[in-house]
């Protein structure tokens, strides 16, 4: 039988963070999604999945502003070993793609590509049903990657039920490019398309701080849907005075009353997340990030449901994946706590 001890050490044959739960006795349900093939510079994000639930086994579970949140259920679905071929196959036809740059122009790339687009395709599709399936049994899903592009068909699902939401996206990029590097559905791209496919409304943007010409075009462009918080302009208003709390408050003003979080590892300074495949000097402390949600909480607005990508476990130790299972805690907390 086996015994759950809140304040005492997780065990070998737990789940994630140490709890029991079933799928049919969680309200939130995680769901891992080994899948980095688009990654553009560093590979390794197929591998958080499982670094984060190793890692999740040593998160305290005492939260002064969260309580016992957690026995509304959580558990974590098994990996998906179709998701793992298929990572393979797609990384091997994306690689000589991602080292020429842009060079899609020649005949063998193209096909290439459109061989990557195929099975990323399928992988938003296999998401979306995934996420369908748990949402039509009223639970919420938190799902965890991979890269960025994986977000797409669980955004899909949710709109479907929370047709007004908005999304709260952390993140060192706008990731508003039309087909990255000559992929439809490169990490690159997934806001771009998610704004392309769905009836979004609001997208909400924090610590962006590497993009485009193009992507600060398309934000300019877009009639507030989306709204950006560049982390320059973070930065210049702290150093005139300007109080985090006032500028979370900012943030969360602009948020709907239903609320998506997509956060992506690298809206951290980089000291929380140095093997993150694209990293940028700047980002979000862990503190600031936890008082973002925090804010968005207390206004009195749910958090519907989230997704952490781009964590990439260290080969020398586990501090990214260590950084990625307390922000996940946090993002379980603050959907759960969001509903209560």
């Amino acid at each position: 039988m086996n015994t759950f001890n809140k304040n005492g050490a997780a065990l070998d044959n737990s789940g994630v963070f140490g709890f029991y739960y079933t799928k049919a006795q969680s309200k939130l349900v995680l769901i891992p999604v080994e899948w980095d093939a688009t990654s553009s510079y560093g590979y390794g994000a197929s591998l958080g999945p499982k670094a984060i639930y190793n890692a999740s086994k040593y998160v305290e579970l005492f939260d002064i502003n969260l309580e016992n949140f957690y026995e509304s259920g959580i558990s974590l679905s098994d990996e998906d070993k179709w998701i793992q071929r298929c990572n393979r196959v797609a990384h091997r036809m994306a690689k000589p793609i991602i080292k020429h740059g842009d060079s899609t122009d020649i005949e063998r790339f193209q096909m290439l590509a459109k061989e990557v687009d195929a099975i990323s395709k399928k992988i938003n599709i296999y998401i979306y049903n995934k996420a369908k399936e748990i949402l039509n049994q009223d639970k919420f899903v938190g799902l965890i990657g991979g890269d960025h592009s994986i977000s797409l068909g669980n955004i899909q699902a949710y709109l479907e039920k929370f047709t007004t939401m908005g999304i709260l996206q952390i993140d060192a990029h706008c990731d508003l490019r039309k087909a990255f590097q000559g992929f439809t559905y490169s990490h690159g791209s997934v806001m771009y398309n998610v704004l392309e496919e769905t009836e979004l409304k609001k997208l909400v943007q924090v610590g962006v701080r590497g993009f485009c010409e193009e992507e600060y075009d398309r934000i300019n462009n877009s009639s507030r849907r989306i709204e950006t918080f560049f982390d320059s302009d973070i930065s210049e208003n702290i150093s005139k005075g300007e109080t985090w709390d006032t500028i979370c408050n900012r943030i969360v003003s602009t948020l709907p009353q239903q609320v998506y979080i997509s956060f992506d590892i690298d809206g951290l300074t980089p000291s929380l997340c140095p093997n993150t495949g694209t990293p940028v000097p700047g980002g979000l402390t862990y503190q600031q990030t936890l008082i973002l949600i925090k804010r968005v909480i207390e206004s009195k607005r749910s958090i519907v449901g989230f997704d952490l990508v781009e964590v990439t476990p260290g080969r020398k130790n586990n501090w990214d994946a260590t950084v990625g299972a307390h922000i996940l805690y946090q993002l379980c907390g603050a959907c759960c706590t969001s509903h209560a």
